[in-house]
């Protein structure tokens, strides 16, 4: 490979758009600002987005991550995270007198008024998404008597329905949109009468990222998604760049990860990174690359997005004072207001987000 033709043909295919989606942006910010408004300890249910280095960081400054509601003390702040939560999650917060900013995705939150509203028409709901994943957990929750779990297309043949003339189709926001086509398809095969959502659940910044890295994995020899484990649309780019051409295709937290063998023979490296992902982590990688002789970048943008959403109208009053408020006044008077306040805030915004999907999906086609 030491030849000066070889080191010429180096380079980086960057694909645009990657990174931050606007729920993401919006759950991080909305830590950060609580934080500064507030003081530390912020709790924050399950991470806030699924990505270690966001994790660490917003630790460092003073969030302290849980696993279940009843971890976190009474009377303090508490962070629902990106992914949304299941009723019973607000009920547990509410008898632990905490005060809730609500930072789950308006496009997870569409999701969660669809399954509401076709569980109140009695449909069964077909929720084709990942077990175990939070998003699954708290869109499932909003009906658990009527919605069944599709893992993929290989689980179609295993699902029940009580009248095939009343089913629908729902799905996690952050799949591969080719294969949960292939499922759709397959739940059509069987069901023929079944309805789909209003609009495609599988939110803009998922799909687009993964047209972005289809048309880089067709040239590339080896791409590398930035992104944690966990998080399930950064897992979901490296099948689709293998699906698309890639002739190998890797998910890493940071540079570090990267194994100098993958880079054998490779002339072309596509790179992206998932939608919790700070672009400061690519420029890593891409530094990381750079050392090695693939300094040469080009970046590959199919399309632009430039969707924002406003921030939880929680972090415009005083949670703290309401917090020690519902705390201490157990069987007050007063009680019910201080600790069903934020909770009629909640709903009120409610159909806000509902507009703001509806706009975003609108906006993004």
């Amino acid at each position: 490979m030491g030849d000066m033709t070889a080191t010429s043909a180096r380079r980086v295919l960057l694909a645009a758009p990657r990174g931050y989606c606007a729920g993401v942006d919006r759950a991080v910010i909305a830590v950060e600002k609580a934080l500064e408004q507030y003081g530390a300890p912020i709790y924050v249910r399950k991470e806030i987005v699924h990505n270690k280095y966001v994790v660490r960081t917003l630790e460092k400054k003073g969030a302290i991550f849980v696993d279940e509601t009843e971890e976190v003390p009474e009377g303090s702040i508490v962070i629902f995270s990106a992914h949304g939560v299941a009723p019973v999650v607000h009920e547990e917060a509410a008898e632990r007198k905490l005060a809730t900013i609500d930072a789950t995705c308006p496009l997870v939150t569409k999701v969660h008024k669809e399954a509401v509203r076709f569980a109140k028409e009695d449909y069964d709901i077909l929720l084709i998404g990942h077990e175990g994943h939070e998003e699954v957990i708290g869109t499932s929750g909003e009906a658990p008597d009527h919605i069944t779990l599709v893992d993929g297309p290989d689980d179609v043949k295993n699902i029940d329905v009580r009248d095939e003339s009343k089913v629908v189709w729902l799905s996690q926001t952050t799949l591969s949109v080719d294969e949960t086509m292939e499922t759709v398809d397959a739940l059509k095969e069987r069901f023929p009468q079944l309805i789909s959502p209003p609009s495609d659940d599988i939110c803009y910044a998922t799909q687009n990222r993964q047209i972005a890295i289809k048309q880089v994995a067709a040239e590339s020899d080896l791409v590398i998604v930035v992104g944690s484990k966990n998080s399930s649309n950064s897992v979901r780019l490296v099948e689709v760049a293998i699906g698309a051409g890639a002739k190998d295709g890797h998910l890493v937290d940071y540079a570090s990860e990267i194994d100098e063998a993958w880079l054998e023979g490779v002339t072309t490296v596509g790179v992206t990174s998932g939608a919790s992902v700070p672009d400061v982590l690519v420029e890593g990688v891409l530094e990381w690359l750079a050392e090695r002789g693939f300094g040469d970048v080009e970046v590959v943008q199919p399309m632009q997005e430039s969707l924002t959403f406003s921030l939880p109208k929680e972090l415009r009053r005083d949670l703290r004072a309401e917090a020690a408020a519902a705390a201490t006044s157990v069987g007050e008077p007063g009680a019910a207001t201080s600790s069903g306040e934020p909770e009629a805030a909640a709903l009120a915004g409610e159909p806000e987000a509902a507009a703001v999907a509806a706009e975003a999906e609108g906006s993004q086609r």
